[in-house]
């Protein structure tokens, strides 16, 4: 028996995931979470053996979450579940000691078997990021001006170009003001830009939007 906590801060999203999993004998929902803090909790709780994991969440979130899970429980297997199709997400989150990758777009004939796999040891990333790894791969000249960036300067991109304020995102990556000010005037510098507007034509341009919330 797989045993998975389902992380997602859509009600309805883990509804549907439980109605997804409820043929399969062989995985039992042991536990949900909404935002990172609840993550962590059951994590160093233990007691089950995957972690089915929303990449944007309230609080903490992100590689930053991940990182701090596979410090706190090496053992555990983490499916990443999310929205973004971009390769770059699913590259950094890998590095960060996930396991799966997969979107939701996905989720409906992919989950059970995402799950199965990585639960037994091996990696999964859906088609679709599977396809868009290949596609970079096929196109190594091209010099994509964010993955200069470091993990940490991608995700307060990421947030910056949602629409988020400087405070907004030092409390939610609990990072002081000055700090986050110091990364967006580096990424700024890194990506050639000198404006907001700038990056966030640059986001919607390579597909980079995120859907993160309060």
């Amino acid at each position: 028996m797989i045993k998975i906590v389902i992380a997602d801060d859509h009600t309805i999203m883990r509804e549907g995931l439980k109605r997804i999993l409820d043929g399969a004998l062989d995985i039992d929902i042991v536990g949900e979470a909404t935002n990172g803090f609840e993550v962590l909790n059951l994590v160093r709780q233990g007691g089950f053996d995957l972690l089915l994991l929303d990449l944007s969440m309230p609080g903490r979130s992100g590689v930053d979450l991940i990182r701090q899970i596979r410090t706190e429980a090496p053992k555990l297997a983490i499916l990443i579940l999310t929205m973004h199709e971009e390769e770059q997400y699913a590259v950094r989150a890998i590095r960060a000691g996930a396991q799966g990758y997969l979107t939701k777009e996905s989720a409906g004939t992919q989950l059970v078997g995402a799950i199965r796999k990585v639960a037994s040891g091996r990696p999964y990333i859906s088609t679709e990021v599977a396809e868009q790894l290949a596609l970079n791969i096929m196109t190594p000249n091209e010099q994509l001006l964010h993955k200069q960036l470091s993990d940490r300067e991608f995700e307060v991109f990421s947030l910056l170009v949602a629409g988020r304020s400087i405070t907004e995102i030092a409390i939610n990556l609990h990072l002081s003001v000055k700090t986050v000010s110091t990364h967006k005037t580096r990424i700024m510098q890194k990506m050639g830009m000198s404006s907001l507007s700038e990056m966030v034509q640059y986001a919607v341009a390579h597909k980079l939007l995120s859907p993160f919330k309060a």
